[in-house]
């Protein structure tokens, strides 16, 4: 039994550091789930509610930890619900491996139950690498070949295994002869640095500006001192992407926060008006958020050519690793005298703050969405690790929540599909037992699947060292997002068919599965929730009543977007009323920001 391929599989993957594997059983998986037993010392299978979730999970698993994310399916079925999870690790730049299983190789081509064409299924995710395992000498150099690719590029490979080779005998050294591959494990990344003639010319037009602007994404990971030592030479504002949230404190007076329609004032601000564009490690996509081609000079910093002067025209586009290629470019920088472009970018962001409290403390039915980001700010503890699902919780999380240093934090990016802020912090609590993890989620995700999701934490939290993990639920009864991008970008009143959830008690459902469970419906109790929830000696559940009628403002407002915005309510929208009150408010903070 201990020399089938299975067994084989899972030995060559804790050899490649492998440690857990997310996923969900079925028959077409049946040797590996045998073998899982067997290799339990050494591998830990966290067994979820459903594929997508795992391969949520394995994406989340690479976000917070840096290595390869491993999610396992069933044949048919279950390799099908993979793909959105995968799709999710894809566009984020994740390194994921995903294991299905097929049906047995003789039966193939026979329209068999649950035969599906996994090779073409999977071809666009895990288009870098994959391939199906024919013979069991294949088996090493195709694990080693899938895991070294997922690494290298940072993408989502798969393996498929027929169900008959998963319990034949396993080959670990195949025969020397011609035809056959021998392969090895491990891989170390390279130090990708631009030559230093680029460097220069790099350095030439960033000192030649006067204006700088940098946006900095999820590849400035680890390069934060970096980032700020270029960015004090320049005297630059610094605007993050969303996946960059985490790069730097939100508290440092030159940082300008999100960009984008969920992002800030200062970021739009900044863009309009500077002459030099500095992106590092972001393939923000969002052009028209970007300076207006010619106006501003280029400079990017991407570790993949092929995202380079994509979003605008670079006129020096370094391929690099961001903190090594910063290093070797900080020589070249010299120190800007003139700090006024900094310091009015410094009254921008502080103004800004006081717009967004502002925003926060104002009166809504029955609770402002914006102030339970304030409030959680401030609750926030030490190291934490935060996730968010789509739709308004991923406007307030961009600009309401105030990350610190030592922070983690990640969403969606890419794919920007809902349903991944539950599964997203479970396995951050897997990877990092000791944290405190916090989840914002909206009540549409949570009735697609975070509600189902909830039952893997409570079935694995006494594995935690600390069991402090939150789930706070917006609770509005309304798929927010896009009801109000129904009224600014197609001039639709809200439609209740479409847009309105159904009643649910998350609190109650919390407790009923061994969570703590806080329902809060007033304001001034957000902080005595966030509080207690952080104290349980359990996971905890916080369902806020929000007010679905706060609209999420971006930081500018086109005449197309006040237009059509202006249809909508014409139109007959149903809660023209609220809607129009809260509008005027946060029009008036934005012209006259709270002293």
């Amino acid at each position: 039994m201990a020399d089938q391929v299975s067994d084989f599989l899972l030995e060559r993957l804790h050899g490649w550091g492998v440690r857990r594997i997310f996923g969900y059983p079925g028959d077409g998986i049946n040797g590996i789930v045998g073998a899982l037993e067997r290799a339990k010392e050494k591998l830990e299978f966290i067994q979820v509610r459903h594929e997508e979730m795992a391969a949520f999970m394995a994406s989340a698993h690479a976000k917070f930890t840096g290595e390869v994310g491993v999610c396992l399916a069933t044949s048919g079925p279950g390799a099908i619900h993979l793909l959105n999870g995968l799709y999710d690790a894809k566009l984020d730049h994740q390194p994921v491996l995903a294991i299905v299983g097929q049906q047995k190789t003789m039966a193939l081509g026979g329209d068999y139950q649950q035969e599906v064409d996994l090779q073409v299924l999977f071809k666009d995710v895990a288009h870098e690498y994959i391939h199906t395992i024919m013979h069991p000498a294949q088996l090493r150099h195709v694990v080693d070949r899938a895991m070294r690719i997922a690494m290298a590029e940072r993408q989502v490979t798969a393996i498929i295994i027929p169900a008959d080779i998963q319990e034949q005998s396993a080959v670990k050294k195949p025969p020397r002869m011609h035809g056959s591959v021998h392969s090895g494990m491990g891989y170390t990344a390279p130090r990708v640095v631009p030559r230093t003639e680029d460097l220069e010319r790099a350095a030439a037009v960033l000192n030649a500006g006067k204006k700088v602007a940098v946006l900095i994404g999820a590849g400035a990971q680890g390069a934060r001192d970096e980032v700020l030592q270029v960015a004090d030479l320049l005297g630059a504002g610094i605007a993050k992407a969303l996946l960059g949230k985490a790069v730097l404190a939100d508290d440092l007076p030159f940082v300008t926060g999100p960009i984008g329609l969920l992002g800030s004032k200062p970021s739009w601000k900044m863009m309009s008006d500077c002459d030099t564009l500095f992106m590092i490690g972001s393939s923000f996509p969002y052009s028209e958020w970007l300076p207006k081609e010619g106006d501003a000079r280029g400079v990017q910093i991407d570790i993949d050519p092929r995202k380079l002067s994509m979003r605008y025209p670079m006129e020096v586009p370094l391929t690099g690793d961001t903190a090594d290629t910063l290093r070797a470019l900080i020589p070249f920088l010299e120190k800007k005298s003139d700090r006024s472009w900094r310091e009015n970018i410094e009254k921008e962001v502080a103004d800004w703050w006081k717009t967004l409290e502002a925003r926060a403390m104002e009166s809504a039915d029955p609770i402002n969405p914006q102030r339970v980001f304030w409030e959680l700010s401030a609750k926030l503890p030490d190291n934490c690790i935060i996730t968010a699902d789509s739709g308004s919780a991923a406007n307030w999380y961009a600009r309401d929540l105030k990350i610190r240093d030592g922070m983690m934090a990640s969403l969606s990016g890419g794919l920007a599909t809902m349903g991944p802020g539950v599964p997203y912090a479970i396995a951050a609590k897997f990877a990092h037992p000791d944290r405190a993890v916090i989840a914002a989620v909206g009540d549409g995700a949570m009735q697609m699947n975070g509600n189902s999701e909830l039952i893997t934490a409570a079935k694995y939290y006494k594995r935690w060292s600390s069991p402090t993990l939150v789930i706070v639920v917006l609770n509005n009864h309304d798929l927010n997002q896009v009801t109000w991008e129904q009224r600014v970008l197609a001039g639709d009143p809200k439609n209740p068919a479409t847009q309105d959830i159904p009643e649910f008690a998350y609190a109650a459902y919390a407790e009923l599965i061994g969570f703590k469970g806080i329902r809060v419906e007033k304001p001034e109790e957000l902080a005595a929730a966030f509080d207690e929830a952080l104290a349980a000696d359990r996971p905890a559940l916080v369902d806020v009543r929000c007010d679905p009628q706060v609209p999420p403002l971006p930081p500018h407002i086109r005449f197309d977007q006040a237009k059509k915005y202006m249809t909508a309510i014409l139109h007959g929208d149903p809660e023209t009323a609220g809607i129009i009150r809260k509008s005027a408010r946060d029009f008036m903070d934005d012209v006259f920001p709270r002293k």
